[in-house]
C-alpha cells in the first residue's frame, strides 16, 4: 500500500521568488536547498551568496519576507532533503530553462498579462518595481552587476510618459 499526502505536491514556481532576487534564470535554476535553507535552525536563510554564472562575480542576495514566504510554501519535507530548489522530480536535476519558461508563461496567463513574458521578465520586474519605489538606478545597476547604466536603463523600461511625469510634477520654485 502506498501512502500519499492528502494534498498535491507543490509545483515549482520560479516567479514567486525570482522577482525578489533579481537573479538571471541560469543562476535561479542552479540554486540548491542548501543555499537558501538553514537545516540546523530549520528555517529559510535571510540571505545567501551566489557566484553568478554569466559574470563570475560573487553577490549576496537578501531575501525579503515575500521571498521567504514563497520558499516556505515550497519547502515541504521532501524538498528540503536536498537537491535543487527547482527540481525535476523524475530526474533529480534542476528543471530546464524551457520548463521554467512554461511555468512563468502559465503564471502570466493565469494573471491575464497582456505583455509577452520570458524568463528574463522576472529580473526586469525586480528592477522596474525597485526603481518605481524610489531606489536609485545606480543601486539597481549594482544589484544587476551591469557594466553600464545604459543597460540598466533599458531594463527599467523608462518611457516618454514617465519622463513627462518628471517634467510636469517637479517644482523647484519656492
Amino acid at each position: 500500500m502506498v501512502l500519499s499526502a492528502p494534498w498535491p505536491a507543490p509545483q515549482p514556481r520560479p516567479h514567486r521568488y525570482g522577482v525578489h532576487t533579481a537573479l538571471r534564470i541560469s543562476d535561479l535554476l542552479r540554486l540548491r536547498w542548501d543555499d537558501v535553507y538553514d537545516f540546523e535552525n530549520n528555517r529559510v536563510r535571510e540571505s545567501f551568496t551566489i557566484k553568478e554564472k554569466k559574470t563570475g562575480k560573487t553577490k549576496i542576495v537578501a531575501l525579503n519576507k515575500d521571498a521567504i514566504r514563497a520558499l516556505m510554501l515550497l519547502a515541504t519535507q521532501a524538498a528540503i532533503l536536498g537537491g535543487f530548489l527547482l527540481e525535476n522530480s523524475r530526474t533529480g536535476k534542476a528543471i530546464s530553462r524551457i520548463q521554467a519558461y512554461r511555468l512563468i508563461r502559465a503564471a502570466a496567463e493565469a494573471l491575464q498579462f497582456q505583455n509577452r513574458v520570458s524568463c528574463h521578465s522576472l529580473r526586469k520586474t525586480f528592477g522596474y518595481h525597485a526603481w518605481k519605489s524610489g531606489v536609485s538606478p545606480a543601486i539597481i545597476m549594482e544589484i544587476y552587476n551591469h557594466s553600464s547604466f545604459a543597460v540598466t536603463r533599458r531594463y527599467l523600461g523608462v518611457t516618454q510618459d514617465e519622463k513627462n511625469e518628471v517634467y510636469l510634477n517637479l517644482s523647484l520654485l519656492l
